[in-house]
């Protein structure tokens, strides 16, 4: 059986801002087209009476023949009573492995996004030493900036 992961998909407030703080801070690349997609299969899909979704998905950073996405997707009607939690069942954020945490936390800031934490550096037993730190896209969406240095390549 062949299995191969294609997107992650986070809903939002404004898809064409937070689009851009990803672009902007973790140099994804657009993938067109845009979408912007309803109609009776949406609100059967999504069990959402009239649903209508705009948005875009956004190549990844990283070296793939085919990039898996990030799809961020704003619909018409959002739901703006979930919490998003570093420790709430379920999906709870997006990692990037960079090549400075501090750097690209301040470009985070600069952005919008906030760090939920503090930077951190610590030896894990017989895999390497991590730096890094939680933080927030503009939405509150959570993202891990990590770097390692792994003991064996």
């Amino acid at each position: 059986m062949n299995v191969e992961f294609m997107h992650l998909n986070i809903v939002s407030k404004d898809w064409r801002k937070l689009s851009r703080f990803y672009i902007n801070v973790f140099n994804c690349k657009p993938k067109l087209p845009e979408r912007h997609l309803s109609g009776a299969w949406l609100d059967k899909a999504t069990k959402i009476k009239n649903a209508k979704i705009d948005g875009i998905h956004l190549i990844l950073p990283g070296n793939y023949d085919n990039p898996p996405t990030l799809e961020i997707f704003e619909y018409n009607q959002n739901d703006y009573e979930s919490l998003k939690s570093i420790n709430r069942l379920g999906y709870t954020h997006i990692a990037f492995h960079v090549d400075n945490v501090d750097k690209i936390c301040k470009l985070l800031e600069e952005n919008g996004g906030r760090k939920l934490g503090e930077i951190i550096t610590q030896e894990i037993e017989n895999v390497g030493i991590i730096t890094f730190v939680y933080a927030k896209d503009p939405e509150g969406n959570i993202i891990e900036l990590q770097h390692w240095e792994y003991f064996n390549k």
